[in-house]
């Protein structure tokens, strides 16, 4: 592989990857919702098949919110496969590593590298993007798995696409699924 391969010790970070991004129920589904869960479903079987640890990010919104604890979307999306022994970190800001118990677990893994995949591109990617390299680590983010909505002047695409840049342009190493999975 490349060198863009994370590490063999890289984990893989699936960051906010909850019902209500995919079931369109309060909000609308996330742009690519059914190829984003077909891609998160390939990697974190990548993760299981390399030895790599998976962890799940779970955003816990305010009361009233779609993401509020307990209510109908917040729970990690099931169709996903979150196996039992998968650590879930709950959070309530954009950056998964405002939870200590992350930046803890991946230490304890060895690693000093992650891999990211998730939603939402332009809020809780970006911002872990940036939370995990000021923690000192490597970031790879999966460039066609992760997504966001539309916003009132730009397209979900186009904003995947700038973030993308972005990701490139701050550090991280960038890779699709295809060339993590084979």
């Amino acid at each position: 592989m490349s060198d863009t391969a994370p590490s063999a010790t890289a984990p893989l970070i699936v960051i906010d990857l909850q019902t209500g991004m995919f079931d369109g129920r309060f909000e609308p589904p996330i742009h690519d919702a059914d190829a984003i869960a077909e891609r998160a479903r390939a990697l974190i079987g990548w993760a299981r098949r390399t030895g790599r640890k998976v962890a799940f990010i779970r955003h816990d919104g305010p009361e009233g919110d779609p993401l509020a604890p307990g209510a109908p979307g917040w729970w990690v999306w099931q169709q996903l496969g979150q196996a039992a022994d998968e650590p879930t970190f709950g959070k309530s800001v954009r950056n998964a590593f405002s939870n200590a118990a992350l930046a803890d677990w991946v230490a304890g893994q060895g690693a000093r590298d992650v891999v990211l995949i998730g939603a939402q591109t332009d809020f809780c990617i970006a911002a872990t993007v940036e939370g995990a390299i000021a923690e000192g680590l490597g970031v790879t983010v999966v460039s066609d798995a992760h997504s966001t909505v539309d916003s009132q002047d730009e397209r979900a695409p186009e904003i995947v696409a700038r973030h993308n840049e972005a990701f490139a342009g701050q550090g991280a190493r960038m890779v699709t699924t295809e060339e993590l999975v084979g």
